[in-house]
Order: C-alpha cells, then sequence, then structure tokens
C-alpha cells in the first residue's frame, strides 16, 4: 500500500527552507521585525544580544527564520560547544594572557573615589591591573585629598593615581584637584555626578539617565523616577554591576581616564 503524508499543505504554500547560522560574536544581522541591525556580542540560551553602530544593545529571541544576513532569511543557532574556550581579551579589551600569575604589587596605587567606583574598575580592569601589579584602594571622598597624597608621599618609583567623581572645572573637585602639585601624582576625573552615569542605559534597559533636581539625592532620584526601588540603592547598583561585561558597557568618558591612570602608574 502507499504511505501517505499526514502533512496535507500544497507544497507551494510550504515555507521554504533557510540555512541555520552560529551566532558567532561580530556577526552581523538584521531583526526584521523592529529593523533593528548590530553586531552578535552575545548568545545565550534562546537569546541573542545585538549591538548596533552607536553602542545600543538589544536581546531578541532565537526564532526560526528570524534575521537576514546580507539580505537573506536566515535561522541563528548557537554556536556549538566546542569545550572551555579562553578568553582572548579580558574585560577591558586588552590581549589576554592566559596563566598569567598576578604580578608582586607595585608601590605606586590606583586611588577610586567611591566604593561603587571602585567596584566598578575591579571588574572591568581587574586583570590588567593584577597583570600589573597595580592596587586599588577605595578613596572616601576628595576633601581630603591633598593632605592624603602628601602622606603617601608619591616618587617616581611608587607614583600615585587619583579617580574622581564629577570633575569639572569650577567645581569643588576640580579646585581641589588642582592643589595637587607632585609631578609623581595625577589626579583625573569624569564628567558624572555619579558612576552609575558611567555606565550606557541601554546595557541597563533604560533609554537615558534621569535629569535629576539640584538639592536632591542623586541615586535615590533616578531610582524613582525609573521604577526602581529607592530605599536599597546599594541592591540595585548591584543589578547595574551585574549588567557590565565589559568596555563596551561603560561611557568613553570613563575609560579614558582609567586607562590614563594605569598607563601613569606603570610607566
Amino acid at each position: 500500500m502507499r504511505q501517505y503524508s499526514a502533512d496535507l499543505t500544497p507544497p507551494w504554500k510550504k515555507p521554504r527552507p533557510v540555512p541555520e547560522v552560529a551566532a558567532e560574536p561580530g556577526l552581523v544581522v538584521e531583526e526584521p521585525g523592529t529593523g533593528f541591525c548590530g553586531a552578535v556580542i552575545r548568545c545565550e540560551a534562546g537569546t541573542v544580544t545585538l549591538e548596533d553602530r552607536f553602542g545600543k544593545h538589544r536581546v531578541f529571541p532565537l526564532e526560526p527564520r528570524g534575521f537576514l544576513l546580507e539580505g537573506r532569511v536566515v535561522t541563528l543557532v548557537r554556536p556549538p560547544s566546542a569545550g572551555p574556550v579562553r578568553p582572548t581579551r579580558t574585560a577591558s579589551g586588552s590581549v589576554a594572557v592566559p596563566g598569567a600569575r598576578a604580578r608582586v604589587a607595585r608601590a605606586g596605587r590606583i586611588y577610586v573615589e567611591g566604593r561603587h567606583d571602585a567596584e566598578l574598575v575591579e571588574k572591568v580592569w581587574g586583570d590588567d591591573l593584577r597583570v600589573e601589579g597595580v592596587v586599588v584602594e577605595y578613596l572616601e571622598g576628595v576633601d581630603d585629598l591633598p593632605k592624603i597624597v602628601a602622606d603617601f608621599a608619591p616618587d617616581r618609583d611608587a607614583k600615585l593615581g587619583i579617580l574622581v567623581d564629577h570633575l569639572l572645572p569650577g567645581t569643588k573637585e576640580w579646585r581641589i584637584a588642582q592643589s595637587v602639585t607632585s609631578e609623581h601624582a595625577l589626579v583625573v576625573g569624569h564628567p558624572y555626578i555619579d558612576i552609575w552615569e558611567a555606565v550606557k542605559p541601554s546595557s541597563v534597559g533604560i533609554e537615558a539617565w534621569p535629569r535629576v533636581p539640584h538639592g536632591q539625592d542623586w541615586k535615590t532620584g533616578v531610582c524613582r523616577a525609573v521604577g526602581w526601588p529607592p530605599e536599597n540603592t546599594g541592591a540595585v547598583w548591584q543589578a547595574i554591576l551585574a549588567r557590565v561585561s565589559s568596555y563596551r558597557d561603560l561611557e568613553p568618558e570613563l575609560l579614558g581616564r582609567v586607562e590614563e591612570l594605569i598607563d601613569f602608574v606603570t610607566v
């Protein structure tokens, strides 16, 4: 007897098969439903994250026939696992040194204003700092910065780098930084009121960091505007930090200043 298929769909109505393409990092595709075009930066179970040319991230489900590759419909699939893969780059974008041991700590130091700032620097630049033997220390505030520098007594073999929040001409922080005159100490800063702002809004799922009226606590104001719990800004920060995987999630104004400090204390 003849065997008949249970599928009675006419051949001309059946969708044509499309190629499956591994969602390897760097592959540029378009999601036709939204028109979002970007490079694959990560692929996890059931989802793929794309980054467009402006640095904006979007997460899409891995659905059949879900993307366009050079104008052709394709099905993105998770790349096959070939066992443990050693990263070729650190989170800061530097070339990774597999198996490298932490160098004995230098006499020089980097001081970072704010506990959250120090945590962010450690997460993104920690591998680089250990290879270079640079210790990052938490600086509670900059009001006593001249005395702190004097007590440290930096010299050619023990340089001191300091990262300050909201370092803009005319501000209190700027005036204090100007009072540090040692050639072996470098004070740099970013323009943000708080280090949260140095994380790209797209990385934490918002369009932009809210503007908080002068006189209000900035973190609390941001949480209220966005809908995060304002009574526990510490937990909110940990959630923000968890969304930072590499330098791509940070604003250039912070990246350049941290790299400048690392170069200063290691040269």
